[in-house]
């Protein structure tokens, strides 16, 4: 599957997702639904469950074969890994891996286990629904996030906002975290080893919150679950798995707002995750 290959998305968009699109720079390309084409002219068949009388969006483009047999998503290989230097376990509070909401919050608000400490205002776990079916990591707190204390705020937060909506997801039914609890530096990446200490309290994350399938919006998002360093046009468009949850590669909305053009590959990657997604009971 290439970057550019359409995601069949199995669901229909009303017309207030399609707004929700629109405001995200997405055309969908493919209409509402195709007339029923016969070789010659003859009543119309009635459409059957293995029939459909419409087409997704997204979809294959009418030269290609459309069955309505469904796909599975494409399971990537195992990600090229990457050699992360050893964190001093010292450093960070004991008992991550058991603690529960209250704790791991109080742990993250004081914690000096790397330098980023010394330049943040406020240390951000995560927000949302701590039993959410989806949950989104993007890279790194920005100013935005450090002044307000809660992920994804400011213009790349109301993007990503357009983008659940469209999907028929409010803020408050996802979980929202970074890979890193502090903003790092103006223009500067964060270290392999500051990453490595802020994926202890992403991993009791995951386990808390238990969702059916992991946004992973940016490189150090993708370096914490996945530990790869591999470009993101070779990580998304496929199906990675962290602890046994189904991981979907994309961009981050900071970068989606600088480039337009990429914000119809986010979609079709939300698409994809939306498969692999069977509501709770």
């Amino acid at each position: 599957m290439t970057d550019d290959t359409p995601v069949d998305t199995r669901f229909e968009l009303d017309d207030r997702q399609r707004a929700m699109l629109a405001e995200m720079g997405v055309r969908v390309w493919m209409p509402k639904s195709l007339p029923t084409l016969q070789p010659t002219p003859q009543p119309t068949p009635q459409p059957t469950p293995h029939s459909p009388a419409t087409l997704p969006p997204f979809a294959a483009p009418a030269t290609q074969a459309v069955t309505s047999t469904p796909v599975a998503p494409p399971r990537a290989p195992a990600p090229r890994l990457v050699s992360v230097p050893v964190v001093d376990l010292s450093d960070l509070p004991h008992g991550i891996a058991d603690m529960d909401w209250p704790a791991l919050q109080t742990a993250v608000t004081s914690c000096a286990g790397c330098g980023l400490c010394q330049g943040r205002q406020q240390a951000i776990l995560g927000n949302g629904l701590v039993t959410a079916d989806w949950m989104v990591v993007g890279d790194a707190p920005g100013e935005d996030e450090d002044k307000e204390g809660i992920s994804f705020a400011g213009p790349a937060g109301q993007l990503l906002d357009n983008m659940l909506k469209a999907l028929g997801l409010a803020r408050e039914q996802v979980y929202l975290t970074h890979a890193l609890k502090c903003r790092t530096p103006s223009g500067r990446h964060a270290s392999q080893v500051e990453v490595s200490h802020c994926a202890t309290y992403l991993a009791r994350q995951v386990a808390l919150v238990q969702p059916k399938v992991i946004l992973a919006m940016g490189r150090t998002a993708a370096l914490a679950l996945l530990q790869s360093t591999e470009p993101l046009g070779k990580l998304r468009s496929a199906v990675q798995t962290f602890q046994g949850v189904p991981v979907v590669v994309t961009y981050p909305p900071a970068y989606l707002l600088r480039n337009q053009a990429d914000k119809a590959k986010a979609w079709a990657d939300l698409c994809l995750a939306a498969s692999l997604v069977t509501p709770r009971a």
